[in-house]
């Protein structure tokens, strides 16, 4: 009669167990081997082009701050050869002052090409030279390059020096997109466009404007008091009775007013 074999198998023996963790052991040692070996050739394959990579970023890098640097120092010493340039200006070497600031013409930033732009014209303009610091303004003002406030500015300057030879239209439609609340050269820009609009026989737009620019606490005294004798003589006070409407459209009150004035 066969025996019955046993319920439960016989445990592993010890040295089984051994061998299997030393198996299993060997395989991570051929695995932790294998990914370090495609690591080194990894690194030998792509060490060159990337150490290559790093470096010419650094340099590239070290050449925008060299270059940055430069330029700014360029920059610095541009406005102080041009600030030396107005200090001349400023002890009367007119000539001198120009010689210094053509050679600077077209240099630096678009603020420091401005203000020697600007500075030539004014000089031009200083030493009688009218049509030729009209032309220099006229040039400014057409250069979309600069800066708008030098070109606004530009702009009023040729009209001044030119106003006595331009149609009243012509002022007008220069001067109208400037004298308006708010831009920085309303008050000049407003002056100059109220005596247009009276030359070209139309005080109803003057005498407003007149009384606003006279009640305007952003414009210098001196144009504000001049400005509110002229709206005075058209029949305001200076602005206390401005209307709410657009220099371009009074209201029929002020209307009656400065056309009564002009009757007189």
């Amino acid at each position: 009669m066969a025996s019955e074999p046993p319920k439960n198998p016989p445990a592993p023996s010890k040295s089984a167990e051994r061998d299997a963790a030393q198996q299993d052991g060997f395989l991570r040692e051929v695995d932790e081997a294998l990914r370090e070996e495609q690591m080194v050739d990894a690194v030998k394959r792509w060490a060159k082009p990337v150490g290559a990579a790093i470096v010419i970023g650094l340099v590239a890098m070290g050449g925008y701050m060299v270059w940055d640097n430069s330029k700014k120092q360029a920059a610095g010493e541009i406005s102080e050869k041009v600030i030396l340039a107005l200090d001349k200006v400023d002890a009367g070497q007119l000539d001198g002052a120009a010689k210094d600031l053509s050679a600077l013409s077209g240099q630096g930033s678009d603020g420091n090409r401005a203000v020697v732009a600007m500075s030539l014209a004014a000089i031009a303009q200083e030493q009688g030279k009218s049509e030729e610091a009209a032309k220099k303004f006229a040039a400014i003002a057409a250069d979309t390059s600069m800066p708008k406030v030098f070109r606004d500015l530009a702009t009023i300057r040729e009209v001044s020096i030119r106003y006595d030879a331009m149609k009243p239209e012509d002022v007008i439609a220069k001067l109208k997109p400037l004298a308006v609340p708010g831009n920085a050269f309303f008050g000049s820009a407003g002056e100059l466009l109220g005596m247009a609009y009276l030359d070209a026989g139309k005080p109803e737009l003057a005498g407003p404007l007149f009384a606003q620019i006279g009640n305007d606490k952003n414009v210098p005294e001196s144009l504000r008091k001049r400005t509110r004798q002229i709206a005075s003589g058209l029949g305001f006070d200076g602005g206390d009775d401005v209307p709410s409407d657009s220099p371009g459209d009074p209201s029929g009150a002020a209307k009656d007013a400065a056309a009564a004035t002009a009757k007189q």
